[in-house]
């Protein structure tokens, strides 16, 4: 079955391009996943379908009202089942475990916030989950939006062909991927490490997943002490 997405936007053609493009749209062609785009503008009743008003109790800035946007959500929703997630500075922070468990969902629903949010209401009452991509603000959730499902859509199964460079990315196993080389063997004075020209896969191995301990220790140390060593990693590291 696919996974359905619904990204309820006041800008919808921000979408036309990130997923016209590489694995999602090949994605979209094979039915894997279905992806709709709404305009919340649409579901503004008045003539000038004003989907803002300035906030209670003052203030700089926008909020988005909450009656089109109950309305959009009631009617692309109806009695489907689905995740609502609101894209916010203010959510929990994405990370690869959540593109893991939205992956095996069979819908999602994201609210692209703008301005200064979303009326706290239909927070309270219709999102599940609120996600931040990081401690910093855009000028809305559309990026934010593009990259979750992309992070998402690559796990999904039979839109990566090589299920195995699913399992050496970054954070798969709770830390960084180990380095890459490729032709030409020399460049700009630097050699490839000669273990990766040996053939010797059990050395290639132990090479990289020592090269992968080492990275995620100097760069992330705040992963490192949460990654679960075997005793071969920890021979790996002492050598």
């Amino acid at each position: 079955m696919a996974l359905r997405i619904d990204i309820l936007t006041l800008f919808p053609d921000y979408f036309s391009s990130p997923f016209s493009v590489s694995l999602i749209k090949r994605a979209i062609e094979k039915n894997l996943i279905d992806i709709r785009t709404h305009n919340l503008r649409q579901y503004c009743l008045d003539k000038h379908q004003t989907a803002d008003d300035v906030s209670y109790g003052g203030g700089a800035g926008m909020v988005l009202k909450p009656e089109p946007m109950a309305r959009a959500i009631r009617q692309i929703i109806k009695k489907r089942k689905t995740t609502v997630i609101y894209l916010s500075p203010q959510g929990q922070v994405f990370n690869h475990a959540w593109a893991m468990e939205l992956s095996r969902r069979r819908s999602m629903f994201l609210i692209c916030g703008h301005y200064e949010g979303i009326d706290e209401r239909i927070v309270d009452k219709y999102v599940d989950e609120e996600i931040s991509l990081g401690d910093f603000v855009m000028t809305g959730g559309e990026p934010a939006a593009a990259a979750i499902v992309d992070a998402v859509v690559r796990l999904r199964p039979g839109v990566v062909q090589s299920v195995e460079s699913i399992e050496k990315d970054s954070f798969y196993d709770g830390g960084l991927d180990y380095p890459h080389y490729t032709k030409p063997r020399q460049f700009e004075k630097m050699d490839v490490p000669s273990v990766l020209l040996s053939g010797n896969h059990l050395q290639i191995q132990q090479w990289r997943r020592k090269a992968a301990l080492k990275k995620t220790q100097s760069r992330r140390p705040d992963l490192f002490q949460k990654m679960m060593l075997s005793d071969e990693d920890r021979k790996l590291l002492s050598e």
